[in-house]
């Protein structure tokens, strides 16, 4: 437990920023597997934007490293174009 007041409020908003990126990586994983899923490649080609977008939100809040969105763009570009 904490023992100064500051150290406790840390801890509180630690988890609510923790909830609230856990949403947002929840969110991104859903995306990614229907956009795996998705067989149309002009559907592909629209959620793989859409994608992309929230790839870059996530690396401007921190939530995500700018090289793993990198990996991800690369390798669902990949998959699209394989379509």
């Amino acid at each position: 437990m904490p023992q100064h007041k500051s150290a406790a409020k840390r801890v509180r908003q630690d988890e609510v920023k923790r909830s609230r990126n856990r949403v947002q990586r929840s969110k991104l994983r859903t995306m990614v597997k229907n956009l795996k899923q998705t067989t149309d490649k002009s559907e592909a080609t629209v959620e793989l934007s859409e994608v992309k977008s929230l790839l870059d939100r996530l690396v401007g809040k921190n939530i995500l490293k700018k090289n793993q969105a990198a990996n991800y763009k690369s390798s669902l570009e990949k998959s699209v174009n394989a379509l």
